[in-house]
């Protein structure tokens, strides 16, 4: 069996007048990411981390954001075309691993819809999707909630 393993992480800016989506839902917040797309950065992360598996560049290669079909995309469409390349590429996502970083809002309630979308839009079950989240203890930019971040693993198993 060939295994593979990738990692990705997305940054982005909070702004007014943005919605907040994360692991392709919206989270009630008084501020939203900031981006070319919807912005969320756990669906950003898990699309590096699917792409850079299997040597296939990153998110801005196949969706860059000087591209106007791409202006204000649901996040969800990103990850399903991701996992295609994969697919096209004979691999399946065995399990994905990823923490997201934000001083506010806490997003724990969240997270089972989170899986939900994700396994959904991947073909796997929620119990292969991990999101965990975490705070920087008020330190830096994400600690003055000017933004927040993620990381994802994916292992991936050829078909």
């Amino acid at each position: 069996m060939s295994y593979r393993i990738g990692s990705g992480i997305d940054f982005h800016q909070f702004a007014e007048r943005r919605e907040l989506w994360i692991g392709g839902i919206k989270i009630p917040h008084h501020k939203g990411a900031l981006g070319h797309s919807d912005a969320d950065v756990l669906l950003h992360a898990i699309c590096d981390a699917l792409l850079g598996a299997l040597s296939l560049g990153d998110i801005g290669v196949h969706f860059p954001n000087t591209d106007e079909r791409y202006k204000n995309i649901d996040s969800k469409i990103l990850l399903k075309e991701s996992m295609e390349l994969v697919s096209g590429k004979g691999y399946k996502v065995i399990n994905i691993d990823s923490t997201l970083c934000l001083q506010e809002p806490k997003i724990k309630k969240h997270v089972p819809a989170m899986q939900e979308v994700i396994a959904k839009v991947l073909g796997i079950t929620t119990e292969d999707v991990s999101i965990k989240a975490t705070t920087t203890e008020e330190m830096g930019a994400i600690g003055r909630e000017e933004g927040l971040m993620a990381m994802a693993t994916v292992l991936l198993q050829k078909i």
